[in-house]
């Protein structure tokens, strides 16, 4: 099982910056892959970054170029860092394990990006 932990979140003007954290509790090269998601009221959670063991990432359109995921192996945490926010960005953004075939989820951080 593997436990993550999100922190980072809060309020933002537009066109800030905020930098997510998601500690595991298990070493990240165990983990197949993290993910970012994003959850706004009374919307689906959509993917927004994600990083495999090997290092590569991917990104939808709508935060290319704005928001990069990064890793450190020493601490097991993942990174969102997000920049050039807008209002639309805001929302409930999650972590997310693929550890085997299971999908394990944090609690979520609230980022809210308003003037």
């Amino acid at each position: 099982q593997v436990q993550l932990v999100e922190s980072g979140g809060g309020l933002v003007q537009p066109g800030g910056s905020l930098r997510l954290s998601c500690a595991a509790s298990e070493i990240l090269f165990k983990i197949n892959a993290l993910d970012w998601y994003r959850q706004a009221p009374g919307k689906e959670r959509d993917l927004v970054a994600s990083i495999t063991r090997y290092g590569n990432t991917n990104y939808p359109d709508s935060v290319k170029g704005r928001f990069t995921i990064s890793r450190d192996i020493a601490k097991n945490t993942v990174y969102l860092q997000m920049n050039r926010l807008k209002p639309e960005d805001t929302a409930v953004y999650f972590c997310k394990a693929t550890y085997g075939s299971v999908d394990y989820w944090g609690q979520g951080t609230q980022v809210t990006v308003s003037s």
